[in-house]
């Protein structure tokens, strides 16, 4: 019994400490997510509104204008960009931006897959750990791995500079971004954009009708080359800032949820180890009134 007590003050002193480190990762997680929250919930109207007035330009052009980054190609060399974290602890985060991005290399990249001519650039230490073991047969880049030590227009402008770049260059035909999309510190969705080529917009019968009667200055084709970069510079920073935003909420989420788990084994082990005392004291007694009954029988 006495080796029993000891193992069960051990487990008591483990989940202590356990405890501890999770409440701490919670508050630094909760620090770290004000900043994080801050930066896309400023960023994310800007660049809603620089979407939306692409959309509007776009919509009333109908066909007399192209723009390179919205030519559509037979896709040949594609691109997957998989945005996670560097570190885990962050619940099941990591495992559903590598799930939205398996299923759409599965649903539309399997041919370029096969013939090992995809390529996937890997934002984040869990996602290029994931598919370097399991993608052999691709081009598995971690050249931006640590993009997340510094989050500044000028640094993540390097990386959509680059793909923007290729697809121009048609190294890539097509290129996809597998984020996490952040709603709040406890709901963290896994999304996939469609970052290259410029998605075409479907426009309903009403809206064919109309047409707005724009004045461009420069021409069209000037200004669509000088707002579409701008534009996607825009959103792929917002896939980041909305991946980090979505990584500190899941992490302190799942640190609150392991202290709670914590405190209930707490109790469970206490319980645990007061009725092992108390049956220990209950034998220790019974040896006691046993052998007093003994003597005096004596």
């Amino acid at each position: 019994m006495g080796a029993n007590l000891k193992e069960v003050r051990e487990r008591i002193s483990s989940v202590k400490s356990t405890q501890q480190i999770t409440k701490a990762m919670k508050m630094v997680s909760a620090a770290k997510l004000r900043r994080a929250q801050d930066a896309i919930v400023q960023m994310r109207p800007y660049a809603d509104k620089l979407n939306a007035m692409l959309i509007n330009i776009l919509s009333n052009l109908e066909g007399d204008v192209s723009t390179s980054f919205g030519k559509e190609r037979e896709v040949k060399n594609a691109c997957v960009v998989v945005v996670t974290s560097n570190r885990g602890l962050c619940g099941a985060f990591n495992t559903n931006v590598i799930k939205a991005a398996v299923a759409r290399i599965n649903d539309t990249y399997a041919t370029q897959r096969d013939n090992g001519t995809l390529t996937i650039l890997c934002i984040g230490k869990k996602g290029y750990d994931y598919f370097k073991k399991r993608y052999a047969n691709c081009n598995v880049s971690n050249e931006y791995m640590d993009l997340f030590n510094d989050l500044s227009f000028d640094n993540v402008s390097q990386v959509s500079n680059m793909l923007m770049d290729s697809f121009k260059g048609e190294s890539f035909d097509a290129i996809d971004v597998a984020y996490g999309r952040f709603r709040n510190a406890g709901m963290q969705f896994p999304e996939i954009a469609q970052f290259l080529p410029v998605a075409k917009l479907e426009k309903s019968e009403d809206e064919k009708k109309t047409r707005a009667d724009y004045i461009f200055e420069p021409s069209k084709e000037a200004l669509l080359e000088h707002l579409i970069p701008s534009i996607l510079q825009t959103q792929f920073q917002k896939y980041l800032l909305d991946t980090h935003a979505s990584e500190h909420g899941a992490r302190m989420t799942a640190m609150d949820k392991a202290t709670e788990n914590a405190e209930e084994l707490l109790k469970d082990l206490k319980i645990s180890y007061n009725k092992a005392r108390q049956e220990a004291i209950t034998r220790e007694l019974s040896e006691i009134v046993g052998g007093a009954a003994a003597l005096e029988s004596n």
